[in-house]
């Protein structure tokens, strides 16, 4: 069973209905103990990185989140569900974020002369010993909408790049922590070959 995490501000229908088509047991929850019993949770996203943490607070989920991650179970971020995993973020410098990894959210800079938010296809560059990669053609298309980029700190997290006037990190590996910028369950069957490869780190953790 994977626990979809809902505090309010996650883009809850699509991933639901991606996990669903792929066969995968999953349910919506903002239960602590739920969560707790999953064999595995995503956080989606969308919104504002402030707003996400103060839903998280306001549902009472920072412990569980963080909990879930250091249970060794496989966890995977989304968009904002990435962001809120590092320690702030440009768009809300008041807030503090997760501080499951180190790093900063920043904004793409307005002299690059490309549209922001980036929204839309684009390829990333992946490490090909990520699980959640497992079987993609190289530099495969993704589906993004985000204002915002990660910048992480230890760069041996990173598990996928891609370019928007500037190289970002778009996706972070950490154990069994997984997060993406990029949204799997819009990216078509390459989104839909990595939830299936999450789903199958659950199902080998479970044995």
């Amino acid at each position: 069973m994977i626990a979809i995490i809902d505090y309010g501000a996650g883009n809850i229908l699509s991933v639901q209905k991606a996990l669903d088509h792929i066969g995968c047991e999953n349910i919506v929850t903002s239960d602590a103990a739920v969560i707790s019993a999953a064999d595995g949770a995503v956080l989606p996203g969308v919104g504002s990185f402030g707003d996400a943490m103060d839903h998280l607070a306001a549902s009472g989920l920072v412990s569980a989140v963080k909990d879930f991650a250091a249970s060794g179970k496989p966890f995977l971020g989304i968009c904002l569900g990435l962001q809120v995993l590092f320690d702030a973020s440009e768009e809300s410098p008041e807030a503090s974020g997760l501080s499951l990894m180190h790093g900063q959210v920043k904004r793409f800079p307005s002299d690059m002369g490309l549209k922001i938010p980036q929204i839309g296809w684009n390829s990333i560059e992946y490490d090909r010993d990520c699980p959640l990669f497992k079987g993609l053609p190289e530099h495969p298309y993704v589906y993004f909408v985000h204002s915002y980029y990660l910048e992480a700190t230890d760069e041996s997290v990173v598990s996928a790049v891609a370019e928007y006037g500037v190289k970002y990190h778009a996706a972070v590996w950490n154990g069994n922590v997984f997060a993406t910028q990029f949204h799997p369950e819009k990216s078509g069957s390459v989104g839909l070959q990595m939830l299936r490869n999450f789903a199958g780190l659950i199902e080998k953790e479970r044995k």
